[in-house]
């Protein structure tokens, strides 16, 4: 299925913040992908079975010994408050505003009250009466989007706040990582980094954005959301077709079928299931692309950040645009969630002026 675009409603990005390991912000993030720099240490206190410290992106401003609890609240109240900016001088009144917020699929080192702890600290933190939650992992984020996009287009909300968080630090999820042989170490070169952070992108309708006098950073064009049935961690074998149907139904809000993408952005991690996925999709659908093979994997930078992916993927895409260094007007956002969830959007830049500096 897909939320796509239609005449007068598109869905206005006017509002962004990012909470990573190589930033405190939207710009500071941002900045660290594009120039490559990588944020990853040895764990201050964290052993693998190997005897050697777990190679992690953890954030700097978050204490080294914060609980579970304490980390997502610290990235996901500044990456929500830093969007939020936006409506400081807007007479919108806070407790209309809808708020979705993605999280991690259940696993070891995560509470089950977790998700319902935290929706309650960012209720009272923003004054808002209602928090939508999405527990689906690393696509989270962006059906979180889809949601929103869905909720702005019937008239349901005029603005929406969807944001994402999650943290791979915990001590027992890092050894459950690593018993499933995901954790990148020297015995093994196909796992990831885990990383920790948060994203959140304030939406609204292009009528809001208008009346308001907002600037609009962007437009979310479209989103698909499909399910892969040979997920990870199974004997089956993927094939892609789950991320092809996403990106297809994404596809569909394309000013038209010669309508190319320019970028992509991704949560390829390093883990050959998923660069098997990304190939074969792209095998299916490369016409739509200028070049197939570029495209950007955060996850080099700030390390895996699971359900904060798709938020962060689109703050990344509103400062290239803002700043200029976009490589064309429409950029994919693609997301992968070990439980089948795949969702994919198309960010359209508000401003034509695109480079490849």
């Amino acid at each position: 299925m897909s939320t796509r675009d239609e005449e007068g409603s598109r869905v206005c990005v006017v509002g962004i913040g990012a909470a990573t390991a190589v930033g405190a912000s939207a710009p500071a993030s941002a900045a660290a992908v594009r120039a490559g720099i990588a944020m990853f240490a040895d764990h201050p206190y964290m052993i693998s079975r190997g005897g050697d410290p777990y190679v992690v992106a953890m954030a700097p401003y978050v204490a080294e010994d914060a609980d579970l609890d304490e980390r997502f609240a610290t990235l996901a109240l500044s990456a929500g408050s830093e969007a939020l900016e936006t409506l400081k001088e807007q007479p919108v009144q806070p407790g209309e505003l809808p708020v979705v917020l993605c999280l991690p699929s259940d696993r070891p080192g995560l509470p089950n009250d977790a998700a319902a702890r935290l929706a309650n600290r960012l209720a009272s933190s923003f004054h808002v009466a209602r928090v939508k939650l999405f527990p689906n992992g690393h696509s989270a984020g962006l059906m979180g989007i889809d949601y929103a996009c869905r909720s702005i287009r019937t008239g349901k909300a005029e603005f929406c706040l969807v944001g994402g968080v999650d943290s791979y630090l915990d001590p027992d999820t890092l050894d459950w990582l690593e018993g499933c042989e995901q954790v990148h170490n020297v015995q093994n070169a196909w796992g990831f980094i885990p990383g920790e952070g948060a994203g959140f992108s304030l939406l609204c309708s292009e009528a809001a954005a208008s009346r308001y006098e907002l600037d609009v950073l962007g437009y979310l064009l479209s989103v698909g959301v499909a399910q892969e049935e040979n997920r990870i961690k199974t004997e089956t074998v993927c094939i892609g077709k789950g991320l092809t149907k996403a990106v297809d139904d994404a596809f569909q809000s394309l000013a038209s079928p010669d309508t190319l993408i320019d970028d992509t952005i991704c949560d390829l991690n390093g883990e050959a299931y998923r660069s098997d996925e990304f190939g074969f999709m792209l095998a299916r659908l490369s016409e739509h692309f200028s070049d197939a093979t570029d495209y950007q994997a955060p996850a080099d930078c700030w390390g895996d950040v699971g359900a904060a992916s798709g938020p962060l993927f689109v703050a990344l895409a509103a400062m290239a645009a803002m700043k200029g260094y976009a490589k064309g007007p429409n950029t994919l956002l693609w997301t992968s969630s070990e439980g089948g969830d795949r969702a994919a959007a198309v960010f359209e830049s508000k401003s034509r002026k695109t480079g490849r500096n």
